[in-house]
C-alpha cells in the first residue's frame, strides 16, 4: 500500500473536514478525493469511514460499485473509450479489441510507462460521430485504429516531454 504524502494526507483531511457533517456525504466525499488526488487510495479508506461512522466494509462496497471510482492512480492521460450502442452501431467494438492490444492493457488498467490509463464510458454524447473517445477532456470523433494510434503516440510523446 503506498503511502499518503503528507500534502495528499492534509487535501483529504480536509475534504472530510468539510464534508463529514453533510446528510450522504460518502459519494460527494469519494468524488472530491479523486478529484484531488485522482484516485481514492486505499489507505483513505479507514480515515473516510471513521469520519462518517461506517465500517471499512461499506466504504470499500461503495468505492467497488461504482466504476468511475478509480483505486489506483491513474497514468498520466486518461483514454476512454464509448461503448454506448450508437458508438458500437459505428465500430466501438472492434475500436475497444484494438485500443486493448494496442495499449497491453484492458479496461480500469495503466500502460507500463504509466501514460495512459483505459476506461470504459457509456456516453460521450457524441453519438452521430462514433466510435468517440475522449482523451482527458478533449472528444474525438470518428476514431479508427489508425487515428486511435496517432493519439497514443501524441500522449506518449507529451508524456516523454513532462519527464
Amino acid at each position: 500500500m503506498t503511502t499518503l504524502s503528507e500534502r495528499s494526507l492534509q487535501q483529504v483531511k480536509h475534504i472530510l473536514c468539510d464534508w463529514q457533517s453533510r446528510p450522504g456525504a460518502l459519494l460527494p466525499i469519494l468524488h472530491a478525493i479523486q478529484d484531488q488526488l485522482g484516485y481514492i487510495p486505499p489507505s483513505t479508506v479507514p480515515m473516510i469511514a471513521e469520519a462518517l461512522g461506517q465500517s471499512r466494509a461499506e466504504i470499500h462496497g461503495v468505492i467497488s460499485f461504482y466504476h468511475q471510482f478509480r483505486t489506483t492512480e491513474p497514468g498520466q492521460h486518461t483514454l476512454e473509450i464509448c461503448r454506448a450502442e450508437a458508438c458500437q452501431a459505428r465500430g466501438s467494438r472492434e475500436l475497444e479489441a484494438h485500443a486493448k492490444a494496442a495499449l497491453g492493457v484492458d479496461y480500469h488498467q495503466t500502460t507500463a510507462d504509466r501514460s495512459v490509463t483505459l476506461e470504459a464510458v457509456y456516453c460521450l454524447g457524441n453519438c452521430a460521430c462514433g466510435p468517440s473517445v475522449r482523451v482527458n477532456d478533449d472528444i474525438h470523433a470518428r476514431v479508427t485504429a489508425d487515428k486511435f494510434d496517432q493519439l497514443v503516440d501524441g500522449l506518449r510523446t507529451q508524456a516523454l516531454e513532462v519527464k
